[in-house]
């Protein structure tokens, strides 16, 4: 089952159970989608893709973390609870983040196969990690431990 197919299959249910906070959060990965189809729709029907599919859900993910730190910097804590609550359900389309541990053997591995000694060589290992780490580690995360593993 596809995720959109998965996705369409939440609603039904999340309406069923009233659930409003899931059917909304639902719902706006669901328009989400569609814009992204019609922003690659040249001509005829575009469908998505496996991995566009987890981009436009990691673009939601990393849109409620920012708004999230945004409003707690405002102090608006009934809009972080709001924000973490729809967080908390696009979570759940995500696949299962890496522990820090794994992260870190998998940049030692990279830098030692790109042969990075310096931070001079940060570009390189960051792009090879987050080709290799794509949707199973936040990009904040793989930063600081290319920093700290190149420092």
């Amino acid at each position: 089952m596809s995720l959109k197919e998965r996705i369409d299959q939440d609603l039904k249910e999340a309406m069923k159970s009233g659930d409003k906070n899931r059917i909304n959060t639902v719902r706006a990965i669901r328009a989400a989608f569609l814009e992204k189809e019609v922003s690659l729709r040249v001509g005829g029907k575009a469908e998505l893709n496996e991995e566009q599919e987890l981009e436009v859900v990691m673009s939601l993910a990393k849109k409620r973390k920012d708004s999230i730190q945004q409003y707690k910097d405002a102090g608006r804590m009934d809009l972080v609870e709001t924000e973490q609550a729809e967080l908390s359900v696009i979570e759940t389309y995500l696949p299962a983040q890496m522990a820090d541990e794994e992260i870190e053997a998998t940049v030692k591995d990279i830098i030692a196969g790109v042969g990075a000694t310096s931070m001079k060589d940060m570009g390189k290992v960051m792009g090879a990690a987050m080709k290799q780490l794509k949707g199973k580690a936040d990009g904040g995360k793989v930063q600081e431990i290319v920093k700290s593993a190149l420092s």
